[in-house]
C-alpha cells in the first residue's frame, strides 16, 4: 500500500515538473528577441542575422489572410518556365495555436454554405479536407502572445520547383539548407503586407539539357523565392455575375446552401475594385484609379510602346463612365514588384523566345482583383523584327542600317502585347473570334497584316491595330459599369450584352479556338479577316512575292550567309497558322455561348458545305509542289552553318547532313497540313454531318479522303518530268500511307474513321504484275504489310516544324 501511495504521489508530481520545466524552457518573447531588429507591419516580425533566421509575432490567431509565394529570381528558360517574378499560388489561411505548436492551415473556399446558420456552413466546412501548409514550433511566448520561427517556411520549396522538375524529366532535385539563406534585402514590413524572401539553392541529378543550358551548373542552381503575408480585403467590394457572353474569366464555388431550384455552383467574374466618386453622373473620377506600374528594367524604344499600349485601357474605361480612371507608369526605384500594392508589367529575359503571361493575385472569397501582374517575354520584339527583316531586302545595298519599317512593326505589336497581358489581367479572357469583325479586340493572338501594293511592294502599315477595340469597351462595361443597385446592375449588364449583339461583335474563347479538334470555325489563332480561304490566298501571294526576292540583303554586311536560313523560315512558314484557320471550315459548327431566350430556338447547325469544299481545295494547295518547292537559287544563296552557330529548334530539322535542305522542309510542311486534314476529330464530324444532315449534301468520309488521295497522286502523275517537283509529290504520297495506317491503328478514335481509314488504305494498293516506281513499290509493300500484320508497323519520325507558337502573346 504504500508503495502505491508513493507511486501515486510521483505521477502526480510529473505534470508539475513538466510544467516548471516548460516555463524555464520557453523564454519570453522579450528575452528571446533582445538585440534583434524588431520590424513591425501587417505581421511584427524579428530579425536574427547571427542566426539566419525570421521570427514571426503573433499575438492574434484564427484571422484569415492572403498567402501569395512568388519567384523573385527565376532560371531563365522558357521551357521550364520558373520566370523572374512569376506568380505562385494565392491561399487564404490562417494561423492556428494548438498547445505547443502553431499550424498555418488553408481554407478550402471551393465548397461552401452562405448561410446564417453557423451549424449549416460548419458541416459543409467539415465534409471537405482542409491542408496545413506548414507547423511551426513555439519558441517564446508572453501571455496569449507567441513567437515561431518562420524561418522553414521561407527556405522550403514553396513554388514548387522539384516537383515541376520532376514533371518536365530535367532531373530530381532538393532544397539544399547548407546553400540557403534568407534574402533581407526583399523582407520587409507595411501596414497591409508583410514581405519575405530567401534564396534557394536546389541539388540533384539532371537528366534533361534545358537546366544546363541557363544555369552555370546543372547539378546545383540558386533562385530566390518570395512569400507574402496580405491583409484581406473589406466587404466593401461586390461581385459581378459571370455570364458566359461577357468575356470575363470565371471565379467560383459551390455553395451547399442553396435553394434545390437554383444553381449550385455560384460563378463571379474576376475584376479589380472600380467605384465612381459621384455614381449619378454619366461621367465620374474614380474613388481609386487603377494603377499599373513597368518595369524599370525596360530599355528603351521598348519601354515608350510598353507604356503607350497598357495606356490604351483608359479609352475602355472611358466608355464606361470613368474619367482617369486607369493610369500606367513607370515603376518607382524603392518598390518591390512582388510587393501586392503594385500592378506591375514584368519585363523578363529567358534564354529563347516564349509566352507572355497576365495573371493576379484575387481573393479567392470574391474574384476581386487585388494585384494585376504581367509577365513579358523580351523576345518577342525580335520575332517581329526577324519576320519584317524576312519580307523586304531589310538591309539594301547599304548593308548596316536595317529598313526602320522593321522596328517600327515590332514596336507596334509590343503596344498590342502590353495591352494583351493587362487585358488578363483586368479580368478579360481572350476572344478568338476579334479577328473576323475588323480586329475588335486587342484579346485576339495577331498575325501582323501585311499587304501588297498595287506596285508589289510589302506594305507594314497595318500590321498590328493600334488603340483599344470595339469589344474591349464592351468588356469593360460588363465589368466595371457603376450601378446604383442591384437591381440597375442586373438591368444594364443584360443590356450590354445586348448592344453586343447588336453591333454582330463574336466572342470565343480558347477550347473552341484551338486548332486541331475544335469544330467552330469562326475562332482561331494568329489569323485575320472572315474568310479564311481568302486570308489564305492572300498570304501565299505575299509569301511567293517574298520567296522570290529573298537574297543576300536581308542580313547585314558581316553576318554569315548561312545566318539567312533563320530569316527564311518564317517567310517560307507565312501561311502555317493560315493551314490551322482553314482546316477548322471543315467539319465545323456555328455556334457561340448564347444562353436561353424566351420564344427563340437555338441554332447549332454545320458549316456551310460550300465553304467546307472550299476549304478543303486551298489546303490540298498548300500541298502542291508549286507552294513547297523554294527558288532554286535559293538554295545556292544558303551554305550550311558557319563556325559558332550551328543549327537550332527555330530552324527545319535537316536530313541533309546539317545544310539547308528544301525536300525537308517541305515534308515538315506536308505533315502540318496533312495533320490538320486528317484529324481523328474533324473526320469523326465529318461522318456525324453526313448522317444527321443529309439534305444539305455533306460529302462522306469515304469520298472526303479519296478526294486528297487522288489529288495527292495526280501530282505525282503530272510531274514526272520535273524531277525536284516530283520528289516532292512522292513524298507527299509517303506522308498520305503514314497518315492513314495511324488513323487505322488508333484505338482511341470513332470507329467509323477507323473503317474509313482502312479503306482509304485498301485504295492504295497497286494490283499485282503492275510495273511500279520504287516510291509506288514501297507504298505498296507498307500497306500491305500494315493490313497483313498491323502490330508489324513502324511510325516514321517526321521532324516538326520549326517552333512556332509563341509569335506573340
Amino acid at each position: 500500500m504504500r508503495y502505491l501511495i508513493l507511486l501515486l504521489a510521483f505521477s502526480l508530481l510529473l505534470p508539475l515538473q513538466a510544467q516548471e520545466k516548460d516555463k524555464k524552457e520557453t523564454p519570453t518573447i522579450t528575452t528571446k528577441t533582445e538585440g534583434m531588429d524588431r520590424q513591425t507591419g501587417f505581421y511584427t516580425y524579428y530579425y536574427a542575422p547571427e542566426e539566419g533566421k525570421v521570427y514571426l509575432l503573433l499575438d492574434r490567431t484564427d484571422e484569415d489572410f492572403l498567402y501569395v509565394n512568388s519567384l523573385a529570381a527565376g532560371l531563365g528558360s522558357n521551357d521550364i518556365g520558373l520566370d523572374r517574378n512569376q506568380l505562385g499560388n494565392t491561399r487564404v489561411v490562417f494561423f492556428k495555436r494548438v498547445g505547443p505548436k502553431v499550424l498555418l492551415q488553408q481554407r478550402n473556399l471551393d465548397y461552401r454554405a452562405v448561410s446564417d446558420n453557423p451549424a449549416e456552413a460548419q458541416s459543409v466546412e467539415e465534409a471537405f479536407a482542409q491542408s496545413v501548409v506548414e507547423g511551426f514550433k513555439v519558441v517564446a511566448k508572453s501571455g496569449d502572445t507567441v513567437l515561431i520561427d518562420l524561418t522553414p517556411l521561407l527556405l522550403s520549396d514553396a513554388h514548387g520547383v522539384a516537383a515541376r522538375l520532376k514533371k518536365a524529366k530535367e532531373g530530381t532535385y532538393k532544397v539544399s539548407e547548407d546553400r540557403s539563406a534568407l534574402y533581407p534585402e526583399r523582407t520587409k514590413n507595411f501596414p497591409k503586407n508583410t514581405e519575405f524572401e530567401a534564396t534557394i539553392t536546389f541539388t540533384g541529378e539532371p537528366t534533361g539539357r534545358n537546366i544546363g543550358s541557363v544555369a552555370p551548373n546543372s547539378e546545383s542552381f540558386t533562385l530566390r523565392m518570395h512569400h507574402s503575408f496580405v491583409q484581406l480585403p473589406d466587404d466593401g467590394y461586390q461581385p459581378r455575375a459571370f455570364d458566359p457572353r461577357s468575356g470575363y474569366y470565371p471565379t467560383s464555388y459551390a455553395d451547399y446552401a442553396t435553394p434545390i431550384d437554383q444553381p449550385l455552383v455560384k460563378r463571379f467574374i474576376t475584376r479589380h475594385r472600380l467605384e465612381k466618386k459621384d455614381p449619378t453622373a454619366a461621367v465620374s473620377e474614380p474613388v481609386e484609379p487603377i494603377v499599373y506600374y513597368l518595369d524599370r528594367g525596360a530599355p528603351e524604344p521598348v519601354k515608350t510602346a510598353l507604356l503607350e499600349g497598357a495606356r490604351w485601357w483608359n479609352e475602355a474605361f472611358e466608355a464606361a463612365g470613368y474619367r482617369d480612371a486607369f493610369r500606367v507608369e513607370v515603376l518607382p526605384e524603392d518598390a518591390d514588384p512582388l510587393d501586392v500594392r503594385y500592378n506591375v508589367i514584368n519585363w523578363v529575359h529567358r534564354s529563347t523566345r516564349g509566352w507572355s503571361y497576365g495573371s493576379s493575385v484575387t481573393d479567392p472569397r470574391t474574384g476581386e482583383i487585388i494585384k494585376g501582374h504581367v509577365l513579358l517575354g523580351s523576345l518577342r520584339v525580335r520575332q517581329d523584327f526577324l519576320i519584317a527583316q524576312g519580307l523586304v531586302a531589310a538591309y539594301g545595298q547599304n548593308g548596316t542600317t536595317p529598313d526602320p519599317r522593321l522596328e517600327e512593326m515590332a514596336l507596334a505589336r509590343l503596344r498590342q502585347l502590353s495591352a494583351h497581358e493587362v487585358g488578363h489581367t483586368l479580368g478579360l479572357a481572350h476572344n478568338f473570334a476579334a479577328s473576323t469583325n475588323d480586329r475588335s479586340s486587342v484579346m485576339d493572338y495577331p498575325h501582323p497584316y501585311i499587304t501588297l501594293t498595287d506596285a508589289g511592294e510589302m506594305d507594314f502599315s497595318q500590321a498590328y491595330t493600334s488603340g483599344i477595340g470595339a469589344w474591349d469597351k464592351q468588356t469593360i462595361k460588363y465589368g466595371y459599369t457603376d450601378y446604383p443597385n442591384a437591381a440597375a446592375e442586373t438591368a444594364g449588364l443584360a443590356a450590354v450584352l445586348a448592344e453586343s449583339e447588336q453591333l454582330g461583335l463574336r466572342y470565343i474563347s480558347d477550347s473552341d479556338a484551338r486548332p486541331q479538334g475544335s469544330s467552330q470555325p469562326q475562332a482561331h489563332l494568329w489569323d485575320n479577316g472572315s474568310d479564311p480561304v481568302a486570308e489564305m490566298d492572300r498570304l501565299l501571294e505575299l509569301r511567293k512575292v517574298a520567296l522570290e526576292k529573298f537574297s543576300e540583303q536581308n542580313i547585314p554586311v558581316g553576318a554569315p550567309l548561312s545566318e539567312l536560313e533563320s530569316v527564311l523560315v518564317p517567310v517560307y512558314l507565312m501561311h502555317r497558322y493560315q493551314v490551322e484557320a482553314v482546316a477548322k471550315m471543315i467539319g465545323g459548327y456555328q455556334y457561340d455561348y448564347g444562353v436561353r431566350v424566351a420564344g427563340e430556338t437555338p441554332k447549332y447547325v454545320p458549316t456551310n458545305p460550300g465553304f467546307q469544299q472550299r476549304a478543303v481545295s486551298k489546303l490540298l494547295e498548300t500541298l502542291s509542289p508549286e507552294t513547297l518547292m523554294l527558288p532554286t537559287d535559293l538554295e545556292q544563296l544558303i551554305p550550311p552553318p558557319a563556325m559558332g552557330y550551328g543549327r537550332d529548334r527555330e530552324l527545319f530539322t535537316s536530313q541533309n547532313g546539317g545544310g539547308l535542305d528544301p525536300l525537308a522542309m517541305a515534308q515538315s510542311a506536308t505533315d502540318n497540313t496533312l495533320t490538320f486534314l486528317l484529324h481523328p476529330d474533324r473526320l469523326a464530324r465529318i461522318v456525324e454531318q453526313h448522317a444527321m444532315y443529309s439534305s444539305v449534301n455533306l460529302p462522306d468520309l469515304d469520298a472526303y479522303l479519296s478526294n486528297i488521295t487522288d489529288y495527292i497522286q495526280q501530282q505525282a502523275r503530272d510531274n514526272r518530268k520535273e524531277p525536284y517537283a516530283l520528289r516532292v509529290s512522292e513524298m507527299n504520297e509517303r506522308r498520305l500511307a503514314h497518315h492513314l495506317i495511324q488513323l487505322a491503328a488508333n484505338k482511341e478514335i470513332s470507329g467509323a474513321v477507323t473503317a474509313a481509314a482502312h479503306g482509304a488504305l485498301r485504295e492504295l494498293r497497286r494490283p499485282s504484275g503492275t510495273e511500279l516506281t520504287a516510291n509506288e513499290e514501297y507504298i505498296d509493300h507498307l500497306v500491305r504489310s500494315y493490313l497483313a500484320n498491323p502490330e508489324s508497323y513502324e511510325p516514321v519520325v517526321v521532324p516538326d516544324l520549326p517552333d512556332g507558337s509563341p509569335i506573340g502573346d
